[in-house]
């Protein structure tokens, strides 16, 4: 009997992966080992959770039982893979081994949080996943003060998230601007004034020096010597990619699972896809990216050539008060045009060569980020027949 596809890991790449072989296979054998209950679940919707009122179990789609049964798969919950050997294509979990044909890293990324000193460093709480919201959930309800480490893309919007649902939030970010590594400053200063009408505080140019126990609940000390009282800290700082399994099975990393454009690692038969790869050079933590993705990784599976091409994607802000979505990669960025009015601001970037390389569409002006991403689609694939050359736009 041929062994099965063995892919590590349940959240959104796995089960992407898993739909998209079997719509091509119905019968070929997969097991999904993973450490939690397996359940699906829509993760971007934890930005959104307080303002819905809502708990962990209504985020569940699907119990992983089901969705096991819905796409014949063998799942193997709250199984954790103590070793893989890529030489036997075994891989070891409970003291049993269990052989792949093909074996596949979906094992995701965990929050990253920022060292710092206190004796309350172990209470800082993160939100990457179902699991850590359902721990967290009554604790955050509760509060009246919460204190999110962390301006970038998910900070921010869970920011904004918490002060729409009655929350008295500090945002508590190193760089001088929100979302700095993400949008120019132009763009982000419109932001920065609506979540502090909503009575955000932002502490910018700021890193938290300790987190301490105050009474019931914590003091956390800036850089820069503030104190701010808070009920709860939350860091969303970032991700790291989970490699260890990967590192420790002989199989090359750097900031993630290095894989080439069929998703394969440095070792035959094994792949990565989702928030763990780093796909030729750069991490694509994004739901597109995975879903392309995966159509490649379906089809290398099942013995196609396929290689994954990425078109300009969009990314959004999901900051309801004041949206913004941007395309493209601004680092080749030497002029922005920019048309800015009490309603938005749509902003287009382009390079030394004037070929247009990205914009960003922010407040009521979002409704143009489609033509404008057709039309940088155009722009990109013109660039690419006229030159040969493929440039990497995120």
């Amino acid at each position: 009997m041929t062994a099965p596809i063995v892919i590590i890991g349940s959240g959104f790449a796995a089960n992407q992966l898993v739909r998209t072989v079997r719509r091509m296979d119905a019968l070929i054998p997969i097991q999904v080992f993973t450490a939690d209950e397996g359940a699906e679940y829509n993760k971007p919707d934890l930005s959104h959770v307080f303002s819905k009122k809502q708990t962990a179990q209504d985020l569940v789609v699907k119990t992983g039982e089901d969705f096991a049964k819905e796409h014949n798969i063998e799942l193997f919950a709250n199984t954790l893979i103590d070793s893989v050997d890529t030489q036997a294509q075994q891989v070891m979990a409970n003291g049993r081994p269990h052989a792949y044909s093909k074996l596949v890293f979906a094992t995701g990324a965990k929050a990253f949080v920022p060292p710092m000193l206190g004796n309350a460093v172990e209470q800082v709480i993160t939100l990457n996943s179902l699991q850590e919201y359902q721990v967290a959930e009554a604790k955050i309800s509760r509060a009246k003060r919460v204190s999110v480490i962390g301006g970038g893309l998910i900070g921010v919007e869970i920011a904004m998230d918490l002060a729409s649902s009655g929350k008295v939030v500090t945002v508590v970010e190193p760089n001088h601007r929100l979302l700095a590594n993400l949008i120019p400053e132009f763009v982000v200063l419109p932001l920065e004034k609506q979540l502090e009408q909503q009575g955000v505080q932002l502490a910018l140019g700021n890193d938290v020096a300790e987190v301490n126990h105050s009474g019931n609940a914590f003091a956390i000390t800036l850089s820069r010597d503030q104190v701010v009282e808070t009920d709860v800290v939350i860091s969303a700082a970032g991700l790291r990619a989970n490699t260890k399994l990967a590192m420790k099975s002989g199989i090359k990393v750097d900031k993630g699972i290095m894989v080439d454009a069929r998703l394969q690692t440095s070792v035959a038969n094994v792949y990565a896809l989702g928030d763990c790869a780093e796909i030729q050079g750069r991490m694509r933590p994004y739901l597109q990216p995975i879903v392309l993705g995966a159509n490649v990784l379906g089809k290398q599976l099942l013995g196609q050539e396929a290689q994954l091409v990425l078109p300009p994607m969009m990314v959004k802000v999901k900051t309801p008060s004041y949206p913004i979505q941007l395309a493209g990669c601004f680092d080749t960025a030497v002029h922005w045009d920019a048309q800015i009015s009490p309603t938005g601001i749509i902003a287009k970037a382009t390079d030394e060569d004037h070929q247009f390389v990205g914009f960003v569409v922010a407040g009521k002006q979002v409704d143009q980020a489609f033509p404008l991403l057709r039309e940088l689609t155009t722009s990109v694939m013109s660039l690419r027949n006229s030159t040969g050359i493929t440039r990497i736009i995120q």
